[in-house]
């Protein structure tokens, strides 16, 4: 299992424009992401595909998350969604 963390660089945090693209993102791989606030336990982590789950997650901006995946691939997908993750999309 591939695992990174990213900070969340967007001003409004995880919400709205910023979840759709991350989860469009997300939803274009042919593997399984899951995200999860760092604080929280590995069991409660959320599909990173899933837009309603992105926002219920409230991550904030500055607030660190943890990406997972398994598979072929995993290590440079979870680096595409960090670079994503560490962009202001709301200033873009």
């Amino acid at each position: 299992m591939s695992e990174r963390t990213a900070t969340i660089a967007s001003r409004v945090g995880l919400h709205a424009r910023p979840a759709s693209i991350f989860a469009a993102a997300v939803g274009a791989l042919s593997i399984e992401v899951t995200i999860g606030l760092e604080s929280d336990p590995a069991e409660d982590a959320m599909d990173a595909s899933s837009i309603l789950s992105l926002m219920s997650l409230g991550a904030a901006n500055g607030d660190v998350v943890i990406l997972r995946a398994d598979g072929d691939g995993a290590d440079e997908a979870l680096e595409s969604l960090v670079v994503i993750l560490e962009t202001d999309l709301d200033a873009e």
